[in-house]
């Protein structure tokens, strides 16, 4: 069955059965909005039928049946039901990785199918990559509002369609930094947090709209931002409100692209751009990369967090994170301004691994104060 939409049904389900209670695990192949085929499993929780679930966003190199993506979706069923899935190029997915750009498509799908299995609620969470997928996604239905309600505009339509950025053309597909030349190799991972912090809020007023890569861009008219959208952004501005979430949380995530301040993340870079780095991201990591540039760039995590809003939003990052040192989170709490919570944890480092079941389940318990957890 072909998608029209940001995302589609199973095609071809496999499950273990549905009782009176609601539907039961299940493993499904759902199709994104360009037709990659995303392999998925749905785990029921404790709660009534049609109660929150959690979509689940692993990292760069991970899927779903990987044994630290499965902890943690364990620890959350323990609250929710959850979705799982494996992004493109990852796993049993098919098509290939785009580190972070037509990912908006896979969790679309995601969210897709758990609305469609009864639940009126979807909390997204992602870590690392899948963190800037779950910042994006959210902030380009924001977007997308935001565009429907200009006067003059009409839905579906791109926000800026005459020529890139500058500084965009030549960019490699890499989550984490800014275009190559901007603030490149900037690693602000001054003084650990005194456990869980809240970062302080930005300050009030306007801004002027900063280069690319410069820092935080402020919301601006939707007709007037200066860049192309990206097809997999253009497919989720216009695919509707089937794929929207309720709330979001982002662990670990970058904050903008191009990011080689540390050494595990020039490391990626190789992985990613050269020929030989792709062939050992797929036999030794199971991680299938599309080679080329991305053209056009897609909207940042940093650029899209100002229209997440007025949907919760959480950014958690630990002070010992190798791949992305402390000034990324903060700038998303600065783009996001008042309106997103940062929690710096001690001692923590990166993205699923360093997230244990203590910090899953403070993540819920954030998720039930704002609402996520809550029924329909």
């Amino acid at each position: 069955m072909s998608a029209t939409t940001a995302g589609s049904g199973p095609v071809g389900p496999v499950t273990e059965g549905a009782g009176a209670h609601g539907p039961r695990r299940a493993r499904a192949s759902l199709r994104a909005a360009d037709g990659v085929r995303i392999d998925a499993a749905y785990e029921p929780g404790p709660g009534p039928v049609g109660g929150p679930v959690v979509v689940l966003a692993h990292g760069f190199t991970g899927d779903l049946d990987r044994p630290h993506v499965r902890r943690a979706a364990h620890a959350l069923a323990r609250h929710a039901a959850v979705v799982t899935f494996s992004f493109r190029g990852h796993g049993r997915s098919g098509g290939r990785s785009t580190v972070g750009d037509s990912e908006v498509l896979d969790l679309a799908a995601a969210v897709t199918w758990a609305r469609s299995l009864g639940h009126s609620r979807v909390i997204t969470l992602g870590f690392s990559m899948g963190g800037s997928v779950v910042l994006r996604h959210a902030g380009l239905h924001g977007l997308a509002r935001l565009r429907a309600e200009a006067p003059g505009t009409a839905r579906g339509t791109g926000p800026g369609t005459a020529g890139a950025a500058p500084g965009t053309a030549g960019a490699a597909p890499l989550a984490g930094g800014t275009a190559p030349g901007t603030n490149e190799g900037r690693t602000e991972a001054r003084g650990g947090a005194q456990g869980a912090e809240t970062a302080p809020e930005a300050p009030a007023g306007p801004q002027a709209p900063p280069g690319p890569g410069s820092g935080p861009v402020p919301p601006v008219a939707p007709a007037a931002l200066p860049v192309p959208l990206s097809e997999a952004d253009r497919l989720v501005f216009a695919g509707g409100r089937a794929d929207r979430t309720d709330l979001v949380i982002a662990v670990s995530s970058p904050a903008r692209w191009y990011y080689r301040g540390t050494a595990p993340m020039r490391r990626l870079h190789w992985l990613v751009t050269r020929r030989l780095g792709r062939t050992v991201g797929r036999l030794g990591f199971r991680t299938r990369i599309r080679p080329g540039d991305w053209d056009p760039v897609p909207l940042s995590p940093t650029a899209l967090a100002p229209y997440i809003a007025p949907v919760p939003l959480l950014l958690v990052h630990g002070d010992r994170d190798p791949y992305f040192p402390l000034d990324h989170p903060r700038a998303l709490q600065r783009a996001a301004g008042t309106h997103g919570e940062l929690w710096i944890e001690r001692g923590m480092g990166h993205a699923e691994n360093a997230t244990d079941e203590a910090l899953l389940g403070r993540l819920w318990r954030w998720a039930e104060r704002t609402g996520g957890g809550a029924g329909a």
